[in-house]
């Protein structure tokens, strides 16, 4: 009964920080993205400026980069043991790192947060 819950503890300890990682570069490459393409509110117009900035295919990679660097960190990280790091995770990791990208860029773009 103490390893269950030793080895619970460990799993749900290592999810948060996979979360918690995936979470944080998801919003640092949103910040990223708009340093980068720059900020809609300094143009001219800024709605045509915000769309325009929407489909610029620079802040896609920017995410798609930093996604393609958690794997090999987590792996040297040794969070996971070589057995246990399978697709789930793969997907998972690039879903939370996309969302927080997606909704916090959303916001940037249609605020005037960075100036």
């Amino acid at each position: 009964m103490a390893t269950e819950s030793i080895s619970d503890r460990r799993e749900h300890v290592r999810s948060i920080g996979v979360t918690a990682v995936a979470a944080l570069l998801g919003v640092g490459a949103a910040i990223a993205s708009m340093l980068i393409i720059g900020d809609p509110a300094a143009a001219a117009d800024p709605a045509q400026a915000a769309d325009e900035y929407a489909t610029d295919i620079r802040a896609l990679l920017i995410v798609i980069a930093v996604i393609a660097i958690q794997f090999p960190l987590l792996k040297a990280s040794r969070i996971y043991h070589e057995d246990e790091f399978g697709i789930k995770h793969y997907l998972f990791i690039t879903f939370m790192t996309f969302s927080f990208w997606f909704v916090t860029w959303g916001v940037l773009l249609t605020s005037r947060a960075i100036a």
